[in-house]
């Protein structure tokens, strides 16, 4: 399979912004505002945290974050893109390509099956035995592959699409939280998975399996704006937990036509070096990096903090060890007794055939079991405390997603709330 137009416009988009030419965004421009001196790449946020925001990369940036990438995988190599190159993660595919002088091809996976990747992959990779073979993906293309290789093939070949990913050379799994469950299952078939964390501002992917690529720094910071926001030095035995702050060359100029919104978040320390603020929080133990999640997304019940990431990852080892593969969000939502009630919302193998995945109001939920509640309460609460247990729990035959891949965990709260004031179909 060959480069489609598109794909082919966006790698000499690419090749011209590095090389000097005018900057390339891939999607239209939210604003007229003009982007710093030296952008190659205007890149929009995904609007996680709000609205959308345009990020101005320079051929500097994306050119460490290539090469850092490449020494950290053991070298240059041919990239399958299966990510839409429109945001930084399918965008990047092209970049490495571009800086390395390798090859990139591409196929419409719109939507991803199984078995459409399993041929795309086979067809990639045939009659270049010895050439490394790198592809980038999202969980929830990872969580499709597994799912039909622990599955009866239908027919479509869709069970062979895990074999065929553990035949690249390193396979990028990034743009959300990946559950050890599904990575461990992964790892298991032999594919050599190496989880990523960045975000737009950082080039992408910037943290691989934990661990800072070659020029990026990592620190936590106080949760404040005070004297408490002082960063802390990292640490040297005990694990800390705090603001994810990251610092290199790969950091973006800042946010396009919005100098206070790059003031917050880029910040400059006396000796010159340049800090990105992110909105995650995370926990640094003997240097390496583990994201706890979001900031924002910390959910207050009964007194107790609780980071729905932890509360997801207890949740798929016990799916997992069920034998039945999910995916889960979590999130708080107001209740009178804990001021937020902790509820998880399941998408689940088989569920997609209960009805609609989603109205013009968002996704479609239906009540969990009383069983299911109760499993889930005891290992949740067995992981993390009673506190982090789910109150609640609905099914949804998908989860929303906003960007490459990112559950829309705004949607999915509105849904909860929704389904908390009006009856839900059992």
């Amino acid at each position: 399979m060959t480069l489609t137009d598109p794909t082919s416009a966006v790698v000499r988009a690419v090749r011209d912004a590095l090389d000097g030419g005018p900057a390339y965004a891939p999607q239209p421009r939210l604003s007229d505002a003009v982007a710093p001196p030296g952008t190659a790449l205007v890149l929009r946020t995904s609007g996680s945290t709000g609205n959308p925001r345009e990020v101005a990369l320079s051929a500097a940036a994306l050119r460490a974050s290539a090469e850092a990438t490449h020494e950290r995988l053991g070298g240059p190599g041919r990239w399958l893109l299966v990510l839409p190159p429109t945001h930084v993660a399918g965008v990047q595919v092209v970049n490495r390509t571009v800086v390395a002088g390798t090859e990139v091809r591409v196929g419409d996976l719109t939507p991803f099956t199984p078995a459409a990747f399993a041929a795309l992959a086979r067809d990639f990779l045939a009659g270049h035995e010895g050439e490394r073979a790198y592809v980038s993906i999202v969980p929830t293309q990872l969580h499709r592959l597994v799912a039909a290789a622990d599955g009866e093939d239908d027919g479509t070949g869709g069970g062979d699409g895990l074999a065929e990913l553990a035949r690249f050379d390193a396979v990028l799994v990034g743009s959300a939280a990946t559950p050890a469950a599904l990575l461990g299952r992964a790892r298991a078939a032999g594919v050599r998975a190496v989880t990523t964390y960045g975000m737009s501002e950082t080039s992408g992917g910037c943290v691989y399996d934990g661990v800072p690529l070659a020029g990026v720094r990592v620190r936590l910071a106080g949760p404040g704006t005070g004297a408490d926001d002082a960063p802390r030095p990292d640490p040297d035995d005990a694990p800390r937990t705090g603001v994810v702050e990251l610092s290199g060359p790969v950091l973006a100029e800042g946010y396009v036509g919005d100098a206070a919104a790059t003031a917050a978040a880029f910040r400059t320390d006396p000796d010159g070096t340049r800090w990105f603020r992110t909105s995650d929080l995370g926990r640094l133990d003997a240097g390496r990096l583990t994201i706890l999640g979001r900031a924002d997304d910390v959910i207050l019940t009964g007194g107790v903090n609780v980071a729905p990431a932890a509360v997801e990852a207890a949740i798929a080892e016990h799916l997992a060890g069920l034998g039945t593969p999910g995916e889960a969000c979590v999130v708080g939502v107001p209740d009178d007794e804990w001021g937020q009630a902790v509820v998880a919302v399941l998408a689940l193998p088989g569920h997609a055939d209960a009805g609609p995945a989603h109205t013009a109001a968002g996704p479609v939920l239906t009540d969990g079991t009383p069983e299911l509640l109760a499993g889930l309460r005891s290992a949740v609460g067995h992981a993390l405390g009673a506190p982090a247990a789910p109150r609640r729990v609905y099914l949804a035959a998908a989860l929303p997603t906003r960007g490459p891949g990112k559950v829309d965990r705004r949607a999915v709260r509105d849904a909860v709330v929704r389904a908390g004031r009006e009856p839900v179909r059992p």
